[in-house]
């Protein structure tokens, strides 16, 4: 493993997760990797095992988040030129980021696809050496250095769950684990909204899934490698899948529990085991990869506000109430009796579905647990205040 560029992050065991999956649940903290990412790993093994020459020439990748970083922090520190092909709607933060690092960023395309075209012209024109995100050999193995440093910490292994993007991750990380310990299950965990390999697998051919919709931005992959769906078919014991919903409750709990910060992909293998614990065998040793922890700080504001109502600690309602002086007031003490803080408030008396002579209250309600929620209700329908919840 290049030293130079890699940190070892820590192996541990979460209490929290263990009691509730009834297994002991370990989390690879891909998260506090340098560049806040896996990625960094296999662009750093590429990039060393470059000829004189071609370090010389420089690089160019294309990426719109963590490989884009993870390339631009291994050039930094082999002293490279490293250009990196963003999409024209790449988040200013990501952006800034991969700057910081020292690279030229050239924006170009609408999406990531187009963003890989040019960056493959750059290549051809300026003699630079395409890393890519993920179907190299060197980028293989580079990821794969996950599975040694799990395997270095924790001896008795059952399962891994690794999230699957491209491939690269598991590929590497099931060589590595297999080569040492055939029996440990290697689980890959995707997006429903993108499940191309899974979908590839079930087909025995490359499949490339057109539409779909996910948060977790990093594994919202069309199409997998070629040479990842190989290893993948020859290695993984399964693919797997899981919803937003699970992802946003992950990531909210490893932030209140944890202290953990994670990005979206990066919550997918975790999300899918305690979403799926009751299917789960019992006490064994698990082990979940966090993948990374580069998440948009707006992003994070929401993942907070809908873990909140996920777990019954905050409500939003709409109430209708007669237009005159003192109605919200009298709303407000009734609030207050229930020992609820108010977190937002929004009057509105103009809109069209809103009716003369009313006017509609929009509601933000912190709870400090799901009683309190019964006991406000039944103070509304108490004193005939009509209310809706707001999903």
């Amino acid at each position: 493993m290049p030293k130079s560029s890699i940190r070892k992050v820590d192996l541990i065991r979460s209490n929290t997760f263990s009691e509730i999956c009834c297994n002991n649940i370990f989390l690879k903290l891909e998260c506090y990797q340098k560049t806040g990412s896996f990625k960094v790993r296999g662009a750093a093994t590429m990039i060393e095992r470059l000829s004189d020459q071609e370090k010389r020439n420089g690089v160019v990748a294309a990426s719109a988040g963590n490989h884009a970083q993870g390339v631009a922090y291994a050039s930094s520190m082999n002293k490279m030129a490293c250009t990196i092909v963003m999409p024209k709607n790449a988040s200013p933060a990501k952006i800034a980021a991969t700057k910081s690092y020292g690279a030229n960023v050239i924006l170009e395309g609408n999406n990531y696809d187009e963003s890989s075209d040019y960056a493959y012209k750059v290549a051809r024109l300026e003699g630079k050496t395409l890393i890519p995100a993920f179907d190299h050999p060197d980028i293989i193995a580079g990821q794969g250095t996950v599975g040694l440093e799990i395997l270095e910490d924790l001896r008795e292994i059952d399962e891994i769950y690794v999230p699957i993007g491209g491939g690269g991750l598991i590929a590497g990380t099931a060589i590595a684990v297999k080569s040492m310990n055939p029996k440990i299950k290697v689980i890959g965990v995707e997006s429903v909204a993108y499940p191309s390999m899974k979908q590839s697998i079930k087909m025995g051919k490359i499949c490339n899934i057109q539409n779909g919709y996910t948060i977790a931005d990093g594994i919202s992959v069309k199409s997998p490698g070629r040479l990842t769906f190989e290893l993948i078919k020859k290695y993984v014991d399964d693919v797997v899948v899981v919803d937003d919903l699970s992802i946003v409750k992950t990531m909210f709990l490893l932030m209140e529990r944890s202290k953990i910060v994670t990005e979206p992909a990066g919550a997918a293998s975790l999300a899918y085991i305690i979403s799926n614990r009751q299917h789960l065998s019992k006490h064994k040793n698990i082990v979940s990869i966090l993948s990374g922890g580069n998440v948009d700080m707006y992003l994070l504001g929401q993942v907070v506000a809908k873990g909140l109502m996920q777990t019954g600690r905050m409500i939003k309602l709409f109430i209708e109430l007669r237009d005159r002086p003192g109605e919200l007031k009298n709303i407000v003490d009734e609030i207050a009796k229930a020992n609820v803080n108010i977190v937002e408030v929004v009057h509105d008396r103009l809109s069209s579905n809103i009716s003369a002579g009313t006017a509609g209250v929009y509601l933000s309600l912190e709870l400090e647990n799901r009683e309190q929620s019964h006991v406000l209700i039944k103070l509304f329908d108490k004193h005939k205040i009509k209310y809706k919840l707001i999903e």
